[in-house]
């Protein structure tokens, strides 16, 4: 009976979905009800229309605005624009300052349909100069402002009275003893969350023109997928229906990720940094946000330095098939503009096939290599061509087992800050680690896991009781420029539609077994 309950509920909630929305095609697309673009007009003069003109551009899908410097975009959900005299929310983002004024009178809906059209205030003052002029009917006006009404109105699932639920995802074919890693630090950091909690916080009403920080514990809920990809979709719905989550923050995947991509994406929970060396590029979603590109970036990485080494031979591309390095050897073709050879070895393949693959490699040829560590270790001890370019993800980074001859003519892909200058950074996951007893088996993975729950830690500090999912990606895309402890990445940040917070990396080269960078960081 609960399993026919909760099909009923997803149905009916997609038939919701389905329903056209005059009000939020306005608002998100910039569409009129007779499907013509809205146009507004500038307080300096210049005319937008559309999707230029759509409210969602700056006072972002949850309708709780943001600010960018000295510029504010106010709240516009109900609860800020309609609220009752002397029942001023204490949650308001405290980033909002003076543009927030608690003892204003509400809006009603003259007043708002005054202030879109006319751009002035509750007070009849004209409103900032950001704030456009917009030509809209009544009818219009009025599917605006049920919109507006309805925005941000219920809190989101997952959130209870006094806890948030979060989900990790772990795909079947991730590696055992990195899932390990990975949950040894997410159960260390939730519990050390929890510890300071004694009995939550409700939220609270208040004159004041500070706001009140709204505690609840955290729960994790592990999401271990099995079988084919094909099925993936299916289990997250279940786990979803029985154990409504907030967000999912890290996860760890191997080879195959869009299935959970798309759930998320679908479902409208935001996916918060996880750990996949193949993440999906999908211009336009808007709820999985991941630290980088990872072997996608470094092929555009790779395709620079192919570029910078002229030559009369071809790019031969070496990988394994099933592996993530047959999508970024694609990407390297495409980039690269030279005469290429994609040499596949098949899954389970032994050193001959790996000899094969290079057999015809010239002294002018170019090799990329997406490979792991024991295929590095089979490689022929002398390098038959002229430059060797290799994925640092999949070869182990600057531990890469690279044979002498090989290295001497390496450019590898380092989509990081450099070792000596990640160095002083790493030590605040390190020391967490040692405080709390975590084995280091897997330094990467495990500091990305602990960064993506400061991230997530940070940007719920921020929202005092609106705890609303796209609210949430709001604010992580917000306060990203404002870290400054990002493990191994030297800076991060997402503008508005970014999905990717780091956004370059280097070219290396060895110095016998010592990496050094050939140039500077690069931003493909």
């Amino acid at each position: 009976m609960r399993g026919a309950a909760c099909l009923a509920l997803c149905l009916a909630a997609l038939a919701a979905r389905a329903e056209p929305d005059a009000g939020e095609d306005l608002y998100r697309r910039g569409t009129l009800g007779s499907g013509a673009p809205i146009k507004a007009v500038r307080a300096g003069g210049g005319e937008i229309a559309g999707r230029e003109a759509a409210c969602v551009n700056c006072h972002r899908k949850s309708g709780l605005g943001g600010a960018e410097g000295r510029f504010v975009i106010p709240p516009i959900t109900a609860k800020y624009l309609f609220r009752p005299r002397g029942m001023e929310i204490s949650g308001v983002d405290q980033r909002y300052g003076t543009a927030w004024q608690p003892g204003a009178e509400p809006y009603d809906e003259a007043g708002l349909a005054r202030a879109i059209r006319e751009g002035r205030g509750r007070d009849g003052r004209a409103l900032n100069a950001l704030m456009p002029r917009f030509a809209i009917d009544d009818a219009d006006m009025a599917a605006l402002t049920s919109y507006l009404r309805g925005l941000s109105a219920a809190i989101s699932p997952g959130v209870s009275a006094d806890t948030l639920h979060f989900a990790t995802i772990v795909t079947p074919d991730a590696d055992p003893a990195r899932r390990a890693a990975m949950l040894s630090v997410l159960e260390n950091f939730f519990s050390d969350k929890n510890a300071f909690i004694r009995g939550g916080m409700r939220p609270m009403h208040t004159a004041k023109t500070f706001s009140y920080r709204v505690t609840r514990k955290w729960a994790l809920h592990v999401w271990q997928l099995t079988g084919a990809p094909s099925d993936w979709e299916d289990q997250l719905e279940r786990h979803l229906a029985e154990e409504p989550v907030f967000a999912v923050v890290s996860g760890l995947g191997g080879r195959e990720w869009a299935p959970v991509h798309r759930f998320c994406q679908r479902q409208a929970v935001p996916c918060l940094f996880p750990n996949v060396d193949l993440p999906v590029v999908a211009e336009g979603d808007d709820y999985n946000l991941y630290f980088s590109k990872a072997v996608l970036l470094e092929a555009q990485l790779l395709a620079r330095a192919v570029a910078g080494n002229g030559g009369a031979g071809r790019l031969v591309q070496v990988y394994r098939d099933g592996d993530i390095g047959a999508q970024a050897a694609t990407v390297l073709e495409a980039a690269a503009g030279v005469a290429q050879a994609l040499r596949p070895i098949a899954a389970g393949a032994g050193d001959e096939a790996l000899a094969r693959a290079l057999a015809d490699v010239g002294p002018d040829d170019a090799v990329a290599l997406w490979l792991r560590p024991e295929d590095m270790r089979r490689l022929p001890a002398r390098f038959p061509g002229r430059l060797a370019l290799v994925s640092g993800l999949m070869a182990g980074l600057e531990h890469a087992p690279l044979p002498d001859a090989w290295r001497a003519r390496t450019l590898m892909a380092y989509p990081f800050d450099l070792p000596e200058q990640r160095r002083v950074r790493m030590d605040f996951p390190l020391g967490w680690f040692s405080v709390r007893g975590i084995a280091v088996t897997d330094e990467r993975l495990q500091s990305d896991t602990w960064l993506a729950c400061r991230i997530l830690s940070e940007s719920l500090g921020d929202m005092g009781d609106n705890f609303y999912r796209d609210y949430l990606v709001e604010q992580t895309e917000a306060m990203l420029s404002r870290r400054l402890v990002n493990a191994y990445y030297p800076r991060l940040g997402l503008a508005p539609g970014q999905r990717f917070a780091s956004k370059g990396g280097y070219l290396l080269r060895f110095d016998g077994a010592r990496p050094v960078p050939a140039g500077e960081w690069i931003v493909p």
